[in-house]
This record gives C-alpha cells, structure tokens and sequence, in this order.
C-alpha cells in the first residue's frame, strides 16, 4: 500500500492574465464599433466587454463562487480540482500545446465540462513544475517504488 499524501496545488489570482483577458475583450468590442453602426454595435460592443470582465473575474481573479482554487494530485496520478464552493471534479490535460513553459491547460470531466487555464503566476516556481510534469508525464517526480526496499 502507498502511504505517499496528495500533492495540493493552491492557485493565487492573475492580475496580468486578467488584463489579458479583460483587454483582448475591449479591443474586440472596439472591432465590434469600428465595423458595426447604431445602437445594436453599441449593446454587441457593451456584452463583448461585459464578457471579458466576467471571464477575468472568474478566470483569472479567481473571485467567484465557481472558480478553481486548488489542484489536488494523488500519488496514483489522479487529480482532481477544487472549487471555491467546495465542489470537486476530475481533470486532465490538455494535449498538444496545452502545457508550455508559460501555461497548463486543463479539461475537467463531468459533472462540470469546463476548461481552466493556469498561468505561470498562478503558482508558487516549484509548484508550476510539478503541475507541468504532471500534465506532461501523468505522475509527479519521485522514488521508484523498488528503490525505497533496498537495504543499506
């Protein structure tokens, strides 16, 4: 039997991933203005913005009630995320360019189907690597289970 603990990754709000978000949303709602005429330009343009400071919100800021708090990463190589209002579910990487040096795309299984993205900054140095390998290898660094029954 393993006697290894969870690994739990407690993630910190992103003020620069949600100027990102929140700017990449104005600069599309200025695209809206630029191309579009009247009052229906102008409520496209107002929902575009209010999208982006929504997302930021809970993306980034992680302040709502449904946003990601911590990941939890068992010894077994499951990992699970936890919400703010105390939910958890079942997650895993995305593959391809879902994990860089900058970012680690995750993709929760039901009952939420959601997407998270942590940034870089979300996390303490040497945590972001173990959520990197994680997401790369499905298991955390550590001693070969054969190599702790040697005797010295």
């Amino acid at each position: 039997m393993n006697s290894a603990q969870p690994v739990r990754l407690a993630l910190l709000p992103s003020v620069g991933l949600a100027a990102l978000v929140l700017g990449l949303h104005l600069a599309a709602a200025l695209a809206i203005l630029t191309v579009l005429t009247g009052w229906p330009a102008f409520a496209a343009a107002l929902l575009v913005a209010g999208l982006g400071a929504a997302a930021a919100w809970d993306r980034a800021l992680l302040a709502s009630r449904r946003s990601l708090r911590a990941i939890e990463i068992r010894p077994s190589g499951e990992a699970f995320c936890l919400l703010a209002d105390g939910g958890t579910a079942v997650i895993e990487p995305v593959r391809g360019n879902g994990v860089t040096r900058y970012w680690v795309s995750l993709r929760s299984r039901a009952p939420l189907d959601r997407s998270f993205l942590v940034a870089g900054g979300m996390l303490p140095a040497a945590s972001f690597r173990l959520l990197r390998l994680w997401a790369l290898w499905g298991k955390l660094p550590g001693v070969a289970p054969g190599q702790l029954s040697g005797r010295s």
